[in-house]
């Protein structure tokens, strides 16, 4: 029996370092965009060693304390980790009230031929409210990457412009490099005591608002944008890492 729980486990740590590493090599095919797709290589690679280790019987010569503190440390990823992603999906439908004075369409990246993937679910997002919403004023928020041909909110603006936005209900905010900067810098361009909701993809929707109500937009209305679910993996576990950085950033 114990042979064969043995072997179960090594056959799981086994498949799912298959299944890593092959969602990483269809990452990095895909263009995610960053090299966050490496960290799929990292965990097959982890896994394996897990698999290698259970198969020499290599736990059963660690020293009891040694286990305690892996035991401990999977009990806090595990925990943290259905919490943290518990909150991103409490926000992955997010909604607005109509007739906000003002939407902040955060940026990401840009490539040559236009608006990321990413990106796009953002700006159609924004589109579509914008044709309901005819006074409502959009803010396009995004700097000049080193890796892109023109700033973020030119780019927005384009797309948007094409889709037969009017260019006087844009704004851009063309110098933010984060999350962070996005807010802070479109602020400057609003009335005092406007209502505003924020657009953004639904992965990142929940972090974007801690950051918002962080720079002073207590009463901020999130608007959720789609993903492509293909991405969303990838997408979900960066944010639950980003949200630890800010977290430990928040404290200290």
């Amino acid at each position: 029996m114990r042979t064969k729980r043995k072997m179960t486990a090594v056959i799981i740590c086994i498949l799912f370092a298959v299944l890593f590493a092959w969602y990483g090599f269809w990452m990095s095919g895909n263009g995610s965009g960053t090299g966050f797709f490496l960290i799929w290589f990292a965990l097959a690679a982890l896994l394996g060693g897990c698999a290698a280790i259970t198969f020499l019987d290599g736990w059963e010569r660690l020293p009891m304390w040694m286990l305690w503190i892996l035991r401990g440390i999977l009990l806090v990823f595990v925990v943290s980790f259905v919490i943290i992603e518990g909150c991103i999906i409490s926000q992955m439908h997010a909604k607005a009230d109509e007739n906000l004075d003002y939407i902040i369409v955060l940026g990401a990246q840009v490539r040559a031929d236009g608006p990321s993937k990413v990106l796009k679910h953002r700006l159609n997002t924004a589109i579509d409210y914008l044709e309901k919403n005819p006074e409502t004023i959009c803010i396009v928020s995004g700097g000049q990457g080193d890796n892109e041909p023109c700033t973020e909110a030119q780019a927005m603006a384009d797309y948007m412009e094409a889709a037969g936005i009017e260019k006087d209900r844009l704004i851009l905010e063309d110098e933010s490099k984060t999350t962070e900067q996005n807010i802070k810098y479109s602020k400057k361009y609003m009335k005092d005591g406007a209502s505003v909701g924020i657009i953004t993809n639904d992965f990142h929707m929940f972090r974007a608002m801690q950051i918002t109500k962080g720079e002073g937009l207590k009463s901020a209305k999130a608007i959720a944008a789609g993903s492509n679910p293909l991405y969303l993996p990838n997408n979900m576990l960066r944010e639950y890492l980003a949200e630890w950085k800010y977290l430990i950033r928040s404290i200290l």
